[in-house]
């Protein structure tokens, strides 16, 4: 069992406290998001069939906690990982102009998560969307929409410091932008994880750019499907990838917290590339793909934000167990409970 218990935790507030400051926090993010970006909020599936390739496949191992209809023929659905390929779809649907998008409160089972401190089997996010034009699919306007991002999370920091003095503002001005080749080359003998650590540790706030292809060394900094970020369209001689995370240094936990994952979506040619690159061509008769590549869906950026991530990190909490209600093993519980951490 995965658990960092730090020395002396004393919780920053009261269960009653906390439950009002997450729905504080959570109403003031997602509206200052929305406006930032241009977004407009639409509902959320829980679930959606199987085969259609339009649930998020993560890293391409996970299964999806699935059931089947018995009204629908007994068709096979499933529980959603996020809603990337599905928000696209809804761009073009309610055909969405360039400059603007949605986003929708989007909740997930992931049965196949390791748990700790970070990761729960219910995921909570802000999942976006915003449709763009081609000549926007390029690493300068990945960079203006991740600072944009950034600019909520620091404004929501600030209103959250003014409410709760003892959740004290920590996050740098400026988030630093790094690829994952220049990671390996800077730190060589650490693994991907160690390297985000120690970037973060000296930056405050990186957004890690091109996470799903291999690097110099033979390995990806981490796993991406291959049919919604663009992780392989080279950006110059030594790069390729028009995706990343956003990044925070967490000294509650002595360690890279990561918020967000996101980026400019595959275009006709980078999905054909990266299916052929993860050897699974066969997905371009999927109902999504098909869509994508006869022109059907429009160019998009996209990405999920976490909503427990986000108040846990706001609230200064030390496991996301503290701000959201989920299952968790009676050791870690136990754990828990006697250093001051209180799981819902």
């Amino acid at each position: 069992m995965k658990l960092y218990i730090p020395t002396n935790y004393q919780p920053t507030l009261q269960p009653e406290a906390m439950e009002d400051a997450i729905k504080t926090l959570k109403q003031s993010f997602q509206d200052e998001l929305a406006k930032s970006l241009n977004l407009r909020r639409v509902t959320a599936p829980l679930f959606v069939f199987s085969g259609t390739g339009i649930n998020d496949d993560l890293n391409g191992t996970e299964r999806a906690v699935s059931f089947f209809v018995k009204d629908i023929d007994n068709r096979k659905a499933e529980i959603v990982h996020s809603l990337a390929k599905w928000k696209r779809m809804k761009l073009g649907l309610y055909q969405i102009p360039a400059g603007n998008g949605l986003y929708t409160d989007m909740n997930a089972i992931r049965a196949d998560e390791e748990l700790d401190n970070i990761h729960s089997l219910y995921v909570d996010q802000w999942d976006w969307e915003r449709t763009v034009r081609a000549e926007d699919r390029h690493t300068g306007f990945l960079k203006g929409i991740v600072e944009q991002i950034y600019s909520v999370v620091k404004t929501v920091e600030v209103q959250t410091s003014a409410l709760i003095p003892q959740a004290k503002q920590l996050l740098p001005d400026k988030i630093t932008f790094l690829h994952s080749e220049d990671l390996l080359a800077e730190y060589p003998t650490l693994s991907p994880r160690e390297r985000e650590t120690e970037a973060a540790r000296k930056y405050g706030a990186i957004f890690v750019i091109g996470i799903g292809s291999v690097l110099a060394d033979g390995q990806k900094h981490d796993g991406r499907a291959p049919d919604y970020d663009d992780w392989s369209t080279p950006t110059d001689d030594a790069h390729c990838g028009l995706n990343g995370d956003i990044i925070l240094w967490n000294p509650l936990l002595n360690g890279a917290f990561e918020i967000s994952s996101m980026g400019i979506r595959v275009d006709r040619q980078a999905l054909l590339r990266q299916l052929e690159l993860e050897g699974c061509p066969e997905r371009a008769s999927l109902t999504f793909h098909k869509a994508l590549l006869n022109g059907e869906l429009p160019l998009s950026i996209g990405g999920g934000i976490g909503q427990s991530r986000l108040c846990m990190f706001f609230l200064r909490c030390a496991h996301i167990g503290e701000v959201q209600a989920s299952l968790w093993p009676e050791e870690m519980i136990e754990r828990c409970k006697a250093n001051h951490i209180i799981l819902k």
